[in-house]
């Protein structure tokens, strides 16, 4: 069998949570999108609000206030990023992150947010020599300020993936144990944020072929995506990776309805160019032909080609 695809999940901050913005009476127009943006990005629907968060930015570029500027930048890059824009996601983090360390210094919860975010984003784009000082700096900086604050997870989850893809899961594991635990401690042990945690923990056992130890995170963790809906990311996630599990194990027939489903599921959450629907694809077409199935192959894997194809002529 060839080798899975695994989708290492992605812990990234909650919107409108990028800088510290002052309060205020008032909320203006841009303040709403704001809002109506984070709604819209909890329940995994990005396509949705990303008109929205452009249409905020622009307001905001318009009026003085730099810290709802900057606010909007993450929010808007955040979106960018969840959606494969990796290219415009990141000079929006750079500008967010600028401002932020300007108006509350280096050492700022808001900078080690954006930090965090900026440094997955090199990841997911396997530029880990950019992306470690960054996530190592967010870690630090919450360490300093509070480190049993459940603030500290996303980073620490993401640090560990970056030491996952880098196949130093002695590294790795203990960071998202610990982020694990903070979580664990700060909501208990059935919130849906955990899923993310879950599922990274589960890449680095499905990588030491310690599957006995992934298969409980996996179904844990997709128990605990659905529910946020079950049309959202972290479902499709935490579905290719149980399947991946099960097709390492040789249960194909276990394996196949979820991979079908993590395909739809990534569709409808991430759009139809996202390259973790190409992934989720591949597998399939990967499952197809592990089992002799190539007419059942041929056009899904015509269907992940195009989507490449396409992808790279429009160099987003």
């Amino acid at each position: 069998m060839k080798s899975m695809k695994m989708l290492m999940s992605v812990a990234v901050t909650a919107l409108a949570l990028g800088l510290s913005v002052p309060a205020f009476a008032r909320q203006d127009q841009a303040s709403v999108l704001d809002q109506k943006v984070s709604k819209l990005f909890d329940s995994g629907k990005y396509i949705a609000a990303l008109p929205l968060a452009r249409q905020a930015l622009a307001m905001r570029e318009k009026a003085t206030d730099e810290a709802k500027l900057g606010n909007s930048l993450n929010n808007l890059a955040a979106l960018e990023y969840n959606l494969g824009h990796y290219a415009v996601a990141e000079p929006l983090y750079k500008r967010a992150l600028a401002i932020a360390e300007k108006l509350a210094g280096p050492d700022d919860e808001g900078v080690a947010r954006l930090l965090n975010n900026l440094g997955e984003l090199y990841r997911v784009q396997e530029r880990f020599a950019d992306a470690e000082p960054m996530l190592k700096r967010s870690v630090a900086i919450r360490d300093k300020n509070n480190p049993d604050d459940e603030s500290i997870a996303p980073a620490l989850s993401n640090l560990g993936a970056v030491y996952s893809n880098l196949g130093r899961y002695d590294l790795a594991e203990p960071l998202f144990k610990r982020s694990l635990a903070v979580l664990e401690k700060a909501r208990g042990p059935d919130d849906p944020e955990l899923s993310v945690v879950l599922s990274n923990l589960s890449d680095t056992y499905i990588n030491q072929k310690r599957y006995d130890q992934a298969e409980p995170l996996l179904k844990r963790s997709l128990r605990l995506a659905e529910k946020l809906g079950p049309d959202n990311a972290s479902v499709a996630q935490a579905l290719n990776n149980l399947a991946a599990v099960y097709l390492y194990q040789g249960r194909h027939d276990d394996a196949e309805p979820l991979l079908k489903r993590s395909v739809t599921v990534f569709e409808k959450s991430l759009g139809p160019m996202s390259p973790e629907l190409v992934e989720a694809l591949d597998n399939l077409v990967g499952l197809y032909k592990d089992k002799g199935r190539y007419a059942d192959a041929a056009p899904i894997a015509k269907r992940a080609a195009a989507i490449r194809a396409k992808a790279a002529g429009q160099k987003i």
